[in-house]
Formats: structure tokens, sequence, C-alpha cells
């Protein structure tokens, strides 16, 4: 079994820069997910952070998951449950307009930090993107373009706790799905493990490591790339003991942005003899079809679109 790619990214801009690169599109190329140490993002402002959100759960949200468990009769299960997922959580919207200020709960102190660690993310979202660019053979800014409605980019903060679970082989943390955005950035819990991609037809681990930054692909990189790269499904398994943080930052298209493969990458894949070429769509409309079908495979979801472009195509800005 090949080892999950852990990337350091120290020496990027020095001597090592074209191992790392390699590095780069390998776990691009070959699995969808990699974890990345030396971001740019200091270690001491990652530990408040922890603090902080852990602080929160205790509490603003463990007494009311433990009622929500009660009330659904899920502490003594014996057969599956397949339409929920053991997890507590809430969504911090950054862009186009914050969200932070109508969330309740949050101390000063939270809102703040949280303010920031979404710059920082942002900012690490984009240097990642652009090189994905360098290794797939775009422009520089041409991925961060792609994404770019009239309003920007669509950015957000899913924070989840996933607590204890008496029966962990009854009921998932998280049930298995890819993601339909862009570029998923997740701050995991150093300890408590959970998460979970498929390779090959096997579940891999993604092991918990202080002060890193597990990265993800989601859909519309796969629709972009036209199949380059390609979104991976993942789960959280639910644990018996301890309670696993996560906080996963979607940067993801504009809600009117329009998504379609590079012209660049249809082209030479065209000269390659490669005819698959991936549907053109509003990135709200896949939105809208996704909300339905989070926990189904995605290769429906892109004949959906494929069909609805056939009935309405869409103009290229």
């Amino acid at each position: 079994m090949a080892t999950f790619p852990v990337i350091n990214l120290e020496k990027l801009n020095g001597d090592e820069r074209s191992r790392i690169m390699e590095q780069i599109k390998d776990a691009c190329e070959n699995w969808g997910f990699f974890e990345v140490m030396n971001h740019g993002i200091p270690h001491d402002f990652m530990d408040t952070v922890e603090r902080l959100t852990k602080e929160h759960y205790k509490k603003c949200m463990e007494q009311r998951f433990k009622e929500l468990v009660a009330s659904k009769a899920l502490e003594g299960l014996e057969a599956e449950v397949t339409d929920m997922d053991w997890e507590s959580t809430f969504y911090l919207r950054h862009l186009p307009e914050s969200n932070m200020a109508e969330i309740p709960d949050l101390s000063d102190e939270y809102r703040k930090v949280m303010k920031e660690f979404a710059v920082k993310l942002e900012k690490l979202a984009e240097e990642l993107l652009d090189l994905f660019c360098e290794n797939i053979g775009l422009e520089k800014g041409y991925l961060k373009k792609a994404f770019y409605g009239a309003k920007g980019p669509t950015f957000g903060t899913k924070v989840s706790n996933y607590p204890p679970c008496p029966t962990p082989d009854k009921i998932k943390g998280l049930r298995a799905h890819t993601d339909a955005g862009g570029i998923i950035l997740l701050f995991q819990d150093p300890v408590v493990g959970g998460l979970q991609l498929l390779k090959d037809g096997e579940w891999v681990d993604v092991p918990p490591l202080r002060h890193s930054i597990v990265i993800n692909l989601g859909d519309q990189l796969e629709v972009i790339t036209n199949g380059k790269y390609k979104s991976v499904e993942h789960r959280v398994i639910a644990q018996t003991d301890g309670t696993r943080m996560s906080l996963a930052s979607f940067y993801n298209p504009g809600s009117d942005a329009v998504i379609y493969p590079a012209p660049a990458l249809v082209e030479k894949e065209a000269e390659e003899k490669n005819k698959q070429v991936y549907p053109k769509f509003v990135f709200e409309d896949y939105m809208k079809l996704y909300a339905g079908l989070k926990f189904q495979a995605k290769e429906p979801r892109f004949e959906a679109m494929k069909a609805m472009e056939a009935t309405a195509p869409i103009a290229t800005a």
C-alpha cells in the first residue's frame, strides 16, 4: 500500500522546488489528497484556533449534541443508520460576505481569530492553485480566475466536532462523498483520527499530524482539468474515544462562475486522442444538484450537467 503523501513546503522556493512540485503533481494526479507541513501559517496561531474551537464546542455545542442523540434515539443503535452523521457542526461564511457576526455564541476572540485564519487560508489556497497551474501547464492565475464570479470566489469554513460514539459500526461520523467545490483546506485534530479516503478500492487513513493542513480536490477542479486531477471519495469513521476537531475550509467558485474544462488542456488531450470532455455549467446549478445527491457517486452529477448543457448551452464570457 502506497504511503499517504505528506509534503513539506519549507524549501518550495529554494533548491528543492522541482522535487516538491513533483510530489504535489503526483499527489494531485494519483491521490486527490495530500497533507502539507510548513505551509506558512504560524504554529502558535494554529494552537490558538484549536484551543478556541474546542472551548466553543465544550461550552456551546456539546450539550446540544447530547440532546440531539437522545431525541433521535441514536444511543443504543442496533441497525445501521445511513441517513445521518455523528457530527456536531456549524458553518462560517467568509466570502463574498461574512456571516461571522450572525453566528450566535461565538466569543469576540474566536470571531477575530477565525477571521484572521480565513485570510491565511485564502492566501494558501490561491498559492496552491497557482502551483497546480504550473504543474498542469496552465498560465499562472488561471484557476483563481476560473473560480471568480461577479463577486469573486465563495469561501467558507465548516466547523465540526465528532464526539465519541458508542456504536461506530452502526453510524458514520460523515458518510462517504466527494466535495462539490474547488480546493479544500482541512485543519484537523492532531490526535484523534477517523478521516479516510478511497484509493484503488481500499479505504486509507489520513494521518492526524500536528500543525498540518490536509488538502483535497473538489469536483470543480476535476472539471476544469478535464479529469487530469480528480475529486476523491472520503468519509469520517466515528471513534469510541476522544472528540475529533475538524475545520474544513472550502475555496469554491463564485455562485455565478461558469465552470468548464480549460481549453488548453482539452486541445492537448485531443492531440493525445483523449476524447472525454467534461460539461460546462454555472456553479450554482451544480450545487443545487449536489445538495440532494451529496452521498451518491459524482459521475451521474456530471452527466446531468452535460444533459442540461445540451438543452441550454452556456456562453463563455
